[in-house]
């Protein structure tokens, strides 16, 4: 049922449009789009897309999954890197294009590990994440030195060509999340073991990038708690440790998204994945919108921001259907 467009349009939803200013980054609008796979298009395709939403109220763009340049690292959702000339040129293209409409931009880096769909695809154990088969290769420590420099170096040319943050992706079952997750990590060497061992992968990745990008450009940590089924850790203190962890490693914002994000995390407190991130590290954190989940609340969304639990929110699937989300919802009109 549409909630009451009086109650919202002004005082409850005017927070999503306000500028959020950050120590180093700041944002036009808390409203922040984000793209779930690369998609097989032409330049011009790309830029169009991008283009036909940026005048609706967006604040930062997290461009679509790029792999890093690993030989293992492209899969279903995240093909091409920033490799060969055409490629970086639209990417500079469209970074130009949001800075127009007064937007950041982020590229989004990732490592298709075991979703990867070849015979050479790699994790932590070589166990697939959706069917937990064991059908790949089992990571060495050289080949997760590879990977690790690979993403720094994916950072740094995500800087040169003229994205405001990168968000490392550690979430959604792509490789870091793997190491991240018990039923894909079951390594007995120091990547493996309990929740703070199984994120020293992570926090390798994160130092990697933070020496590549210097101390003053904005990294993002992108991470799926989990679905009920699933948690990502079974406790706050858990959750605690690796968080702490991760921000000792170079994290500025965190993004919470995928699935469980929206539920309470734990039993006992309606504080979402995201409530807790921002609770335990008293940095920024982006929290998925749930606008295309059933029952979706504006109000909620709202108050999640007023209260502090997060800072900014992402939307996805929504944007992809109706390109004018954002003004719609400033107008009211959702």
């Amino acid at each position: 049922m549409k909630e009451p467009v009086t109650a919202l349009c002004l005082r409850d939803v005017d927070l999503l449009f306000r500028p959020f200013l950050h120590r180093k980054i700041n944002f036009s609008s808390r409203l922040v789009m984000t793209r779930l796979m690369q998609i097989e298009e032409s330049i011009e395709e790309k830029l169009r897309y991008y283009t036909a939403r940026l005048p609706h109220q967006i604040g930062l763009i997290i461009a679509e999954p790029v792999a890093v340049n690993e030989s293992a690292a492209a899969g279903p959702v995240c093909r091409r890197g920033f490799v060969g000339g055409e490629n970086l040129r639209a990417w500079r293209r469209l970074c130009r294009v949001a800075h127009a409409y007064n937007c950041r931009i982020a590229a989004q880096l990732c490592h298709a590990g075991m979703l990867r769909l070849n015979d050479d695809a790699i994790g932590p154990s070589g166990i697939d994440p959706l069917t937990k088969e064991c059908r790949g290769e089992t990571m060495t420590r050289a080949r997760i030195r590879e990977v690790v420099q690979a993403f720094g170096a994916a950072a740094a040319l995500a800087r040169q060509i003229g994205f405001d943050a990168v968000e490392i992706q550690g979430g959604q079952d792509f490789l870091i999340h793997q190491f991240l997750c018990r039923e894909t990590n079951r390594r007995h060497d120091e990547y493996g073991g309990d929740a703070v061992a199984r994120t020293r992968f992570a926090c390798e990745v994160i130092h990697a990038v933070r020496k590549a990008v210097g101390r003053r450009f904005p990294v993002i940590f992108c991470y799926s708690f989990g679905g009920s089924s699933r948690r990502l850790v079974s406790t706050p203190a858990e959750l605690a440790a690796i968080l702490r962890l991760l921000c000792e490693a170079g994290v500025d914002i965190f993004a919470c998204r995928g699935e469980g994000a929206l539920e309470p995390a734990f039993s006992g407190s309606p504080l979402s994945a995201a409530g807790w991130t921002r609770l335990l590290t008293q940095r920024p954190v982006i929290t998925e919108s749930g606008a295309e989940v059933p029952g979706f609340s504006l109000r909620r969304l709202a108050y999640g921001l007023q209260s502090g639990e997060y800072d900014m929110v992402a939307v996805g699937r929504t944007l992809l259907s109706d390109v004018e989300w954002g003004s719609k919802v400033r107008r009211g009109d959702i």
